[in-house]
């Protein structure tokens, strides 16, 4: 399954929904890419992602906002009763720039808390990545 920005695949060797975007792309298509890898998850019954945006250079304080504070805890909900489990794999620029703006620390901060009901970690290899997930 893909949408016009995003590739997403089900792998059930590992019970992993992937997700990887090709491009930036507007804050209302990455909420429509995010609500496509919701629909894959519950169609397969599996609570782990693996988030590659690495060729996602734009940082959208909005998008933050939306996925910590809303979408991943309403999809952390859906999926019960398993635990959602995020890997996002980064860029190394993604990874400055995170560390650079006090707005992107701020919800990521919020985000990587263990009082989430979600667990989101931030990698840069996607061997680590997945082997966190797996976990």
């Amino acid at each position: 399954m893909s949408t016009s920005t995003c590739s997403i695949v089900y792998r059930p060797d590992l019970g992993v929904v992937v997700a990887r975007w090709l491009d930036d792309a507007s804050f209302a298509q990455l909420q429509a890419d995010f609500m496509t890898i919701l629909r894959e998850a519950e169609k397969h019954a599996v609570a782990r992602w693996l988030l590659d945006v690495r060729r996602r250079d734009q940082l959208s304080p909005e998008l933050g906002n939306w996925t910590t504070s809303i979408f991943y805890p309403q999809a952390a909900d859906q999926l019960l009763p398993q635990q959602l489990r995020i890997s996002v794999l980064c860029s190394p620029v993604r990874m400055a720039v995170y560390e650079a703006s006090d707005e992107q620390k701020e919800y990521l901060t919020y985000g990587l808390s263990n009082e989430r009901t979600y667990r989101m970690r931030l990698f840069g290899d996607e061997g680590s990545a997945m082997q966190w997930l797996l976990a």
